[in-house]
């Protein structure tokens, strides 16, 4: 379950039960308390009326008085909710922006706040809390997201022109989409390609064609379904482990640029330095390391030490 369906499932359970706990609702959804307090304050948020109350009786409900009504919502307004939520940015991409605002007009509350509660809380939450969900120094996507939407939801095959990021030139490729994927300000095309789940950025789609055939999916097959195997693989993939020796200052920068890459840090040394370990796919990786310039030491194993002073060497050369 996607998240925007996860939020609606949330305030179909509101509607019906009027009061519940964020551990019933993560055990009802399959996901950790965490992650239903996460989804309650996008909500609450969107001026949504849904209270939480701390403690041994506090919970989750709709507010009294209050009407939440997902049944007033047209169907184009339930189509785009269901896919982005709240998110009015995501809407606007697909070409559903005026659909979402509907929507959203139509979720959230008008009633006036009582004087007490005004008098201990002067602005609105959403007065003091902005969200904003881009990535640092990112680019507007240049593929017409709404259209490729707009052609998927036709549900046939495609004939893809994707370039590969270490490719100069795009190759032809006739895929089965199951659909897009946005995940750290990304979108990506999930597709089967010869029955074997692919992932393509859309920055590298060049064009694409919708062909006759109706696409062919492998059975019991979802979009979230793949697109999180995708993405746990991806992440999971570690053939080569490596050592280094990073600046204790730059510990921040190495956990924002390496991410999940970054194993382990070992602060026992009383050193200017610390340890860390890397996980790459394979030995190339450690060109992401060149980034680091004289903060960053690889150690281990011999032949990354080795290919980055080849490297290192080389990029003198250009730059002599």
């Amino acid at each position: 379950m996607s998240r925007p369906q996860r939020v609606i499932a949330i305030l179909t359970a509101l509607q019906v039960r009027r009061h519940t706990t964020a551990d019933v609702l993560a055990a009802e959804f399959g996901v950790s308390t965490r992650t239903i307090l996460r989804d309650v304050q996008s909500l609450v948020d969107a001026d949504i009326p849904v209270l939480t109350e701390r403690g041994r009786y506090g919970g989750i409900s709709l507010l009294p008085g209050d009407q939440v009504d997902l049944t007033r919502l047209t169907a184009s307004e339930a189509d785009v909710f269901r896919a982005v939520g709240l998110d009015l940015n995501r809407a606007r991409q697909l070409g559903a922006e005026s659909a979402a605002r509907g929507a959203l007009s139509k979720l959230t509350t008008r009633r006036r706040t009582p004087q007490a509660q005004r008098d201990v809380m002067a602005l609105s939450l959403a007065e003091v809390v902005t969200v904003d969900n881009r990535g640092w120094f990112g680019s507007e996507e240049s593929i017409d997201v709404a259209a490729v939407a707009r052609d998927l939801r036709r549900a046939r095959q495609l004939r893809i022109h994707y370039r590969r990021s270490d490719a100069p030139q795009s190759r032809a490729l006739v895929v089965d989409p199951y659909g897009l994927l946005l995940r750290a300000d990304r979108w990506y095309l999930i597709a089967d390609v010869d029955a074997a789940p692919r992932m393509f950025a859309l920055t590298r789609l060049e064009r694409w064609t919708v062909l006759d055939e109706p696409r062919r999916l492998r059975a019991g097959a979802t979009l979230g379904q793949v697109a999180h195997d995708l993405a746990h693989a991806l992440e999971g993939r570690t053939e080569v482990t490596i050592t280094a020796l990073l600046d204790a200052n730059r510990i921040d920068l190495a956990t924002r640029v390496l991410g999940a890459r970054l194993r382990s840090i070992d602060r026992s040394a009383r050193s200017p330095r610390v340890t860390i370990t890397i996980g790459y796919d394979q030995i190339d990786g450690v060109r992401q390391l060149l980034q680091f310039a004289d903060h960053l030491e690889v150690t281990a194993p011999p032949a990354a030490r080795e290919l980055v002073q080849r490297l290192a060497q080389e990029v003198a050369l250009a730059h002599s």
